[in-house]
């Protein structure tokens, strides 16, 4: 039977929880992960009305993008929409599970579920996040050096964008000296030895170094393993804020506003004033994104794709890109859906729900 940790587990291993922003409460907010699930609903926002959806859909577990609590709660009295949703949820014991900033920032997250909404191609990640990879370097016997790059790449390690089992290494001759302790996987005590090995370099996920450590002491042969970890300033290229790509077919400035309305099923768009030539090149970042503003701009994006630009921040523009505000709410409402396909690749023995509640608290004329 299905537990909800089975679900964190899964989407944590599509978009791990290490890539949250610092500010985020991307977690489990309510319930016991040791609960089973009975039927899941997915939305965009927790709210008291999206609790009640839950209940009437005999859900027991609520997965959102935006977590309800960002702040600790120092009362649960009700004075506010936020302690109100989470005493509704406690009270029907339902648990909600947030993935917020950490879907942001992987590749096929919630930027890329935008490119694919207006048919962007060549998709990159416009700002990736640095200092969030290691390099691990070990010492193999030579004759067991595929066992435990094997062991490592299960672990994690040595994957770089679209490749896997990628390493380094190179050959060498190893020298130790066992004591009366010791109990030697080659050699004798207190005889000096010298062993052919490979010295193996790979890249990994620094919030993987527990694990891919726990396989190589598994794996390797030594009683003593000699390995070292060096934290790296690399770009990870396929975690960060924000995506870019290309139209298939370079389009006119109001002719790509219509398309964006349309794709996106918007309202409206408040956007600066167009520019001459055409659209080919957008940037896309669901949710707030003027941050990154300058980093579309340097890219050589015609177009950037946003929501909460404030009145000054639209002069930032300065004529050398369109902002399009299309609203937080319209800019992330599709990651139910993402959400959703990510799930539906691993669960089938219960129901997955998109919530029908509109969640958005703007309206318009």
């Amino acid at each position: 039977m299905t537990k909800i940790k089975d679900i964190i587990q899964y989407l944590e291993s599509v978009a791990p929880a290490a890539y949250q922003e610092s500010y985020d409460n991307a977690t489990l907010i309510t319930g016991n992960s040791s609960t089973p699930v009975t039927n899941l609903l997915i939305t965009l926002d927790v709210t008291e009305e999206v609790v009640q959806e839950a209940i009437d859909k005999n859900c027991n577990l609520i997965v959102a993008h935006h977590p309800i609590v960002f702040k600790g709660l120092k009362s649960l009295t009700g004075k506010n929409y936020v302690e109100r949703t989470v005493i509704k949820a406690i009270r029907h014991d339902i648990a909600i599970y947030a993935i917020h900033t950490n879907l942001d920032n992987v590749f096929n997250g919630v930027n890329k579920k935008i490119c694919d909404k207006i048919g962007l191609k060549n998709t990159r990640v416009l700002a990736p996040k640095k200092q969030i990879l290691s390099k691990l370097v070990t010492f193999v016997p030579k004759n067991d050096t595929q066992k435990v790059l094997e062991a490592l790449h299960r672990a994690g390690a040595g994957h770089v964008g679209n490749y896997t089992h990628c390493s380094f290494r190179v050959e060498g001759t190893g020298t130790f000296k066992p004591n009366e302790e010791a109990n030697p996987h080659i050699g004798r005590a207190n005889l000096q030895e010298e062993v052919t090995e490979d010295r193996v370099e790979m890249i990994l996920p620094s919030h993987l170094e527990g694990t891919v450590l726990s396989a190589l002491k598994l794996a390797h042969p030594y009683e003593e393993v000699a390995y070292f970890i060096t934290s790296l300033t690399n770009s990870h290229q396929e975690v960060g804020s924000g995506m870019i790509g290309e139209l298939t077919e370079e389009m006119e400035p109001f002719d790509f506003l219509k398309h964006l309305k349309n794709s996106m099923d918007l309202a409206c768009i408040r956007h600066t004033k167009t520019l001459t030539g055409s659209i080919r090149k957008v940037a896309v970042c669901g949710g707030s994104g003027s941050f990154l503003l300058p980093g579309a701009i340097s890219k050589g994006a015609d177009v950037f794709i946003t929501a909460d630009f404030k009145y000054h921040e639209f002069f930032d523009a300065e004529n050398k890109i369109v902002i399009a505000d299309i609203g937080h709410y319209e800019s992330e409402v599709f990651t139910k859906e993402l959400i959703n396909e990510i799930l539906s690749k691993k669960f089938t023995t219960f129901a997955l729900n998109l919530s029908e509640t509109v969640t958005n608290p703007i309206s318009y004329l």
